[in-house]
């Protein structure tokens, strides 16, 4: 763990990774698992750039026992990661069709479920058809809401209609659906340039 640089740590077990130009420089993370989270094993959140400093890094601290992936353009070089670190990944099973390498291990899910200790699936459709968030109970609740919701430049989050959006009615659906749930937290799975020095973006209470 002492191996990340201290702006890549946003707490002790969770980890992230720099823009990747592969998914056109979205954001990734790693969840450490500890005796503390009981969580079975690492999870990463979007894939990183497939380079030898990452596969180092997550390497030093247990590999990746599986791949969560928010949303079809956060693949990036998923396959290699699987190969590489024998993780399986979950999507949602809107999209799981896109992971083509046979030998890699997809468990798709069909809407929201439990996935491990504290840490839930959440399908919010509209970015993408299978679009979805990743709930984690530790550290008051963090969202990790892929393109899902994005950071604003005064500390907010909001979701935002882009050219490549699937259905933008039903993203804003999601987002209103997702108030019944309680973080603290929100990791943004791009544009986090706009959280400056912050690590995470900050739900009021």
């Amino acid at each position: 763990m002492e191996n990340f640089a201290a702006d890549r740590r946003i707490f002790a077990d969770l980890l992230s990774f720099k823009p990747n130009r592969h998914t056109l420089g979205g954001a990734s993370y790693l969840i450490v698992a500890t005796p503390d989270n009981g969580l079975r094993g690492n999870w990463l959140i979007d894939c990183p750039a497939f380079v030898e400093e990452n596969c180092t890094l997550i390497e030093g601290v247990g590999g990746i026992g599986a791949i969560f992936l928010t949303h079809r353009g956060a693949m990036g070089q998923v396959e290699e990661f699987c190969r590489h670190f024998r993780a399986a990944v979950r999507i949602h099973e809107q999209e799981a069709y896109l992971v083509k390498a046979r030998e890699v291990e997809v468990r798709a899910f069909d809407g929201d479920c439990e996935l491990d200790a504290g840490l839930s699936a959440l399908w919010t459709p509209g970015h993408s058809p299978g679009s979805s968030c990743l709930l984690w109970q530790a550290h008051g609740g963090v969202l990790f809401s892929g393109r899902h919701l994005l950071p604003t430049s005064d500390g907010g989050a909001m979701p935002v209609r882009v050219g490549r959006t699937f259905h933008w009615p039903r993203q804003l659906a999601s987002v209103e659906r997702l108030g019944a749930y309680s973080y603290r937290h929100i990791c943004p799975g791009a544009a986090t340039g706009l959280l400056r020095s912050r690590r995470t973006i900050v739900v009021e209470p």
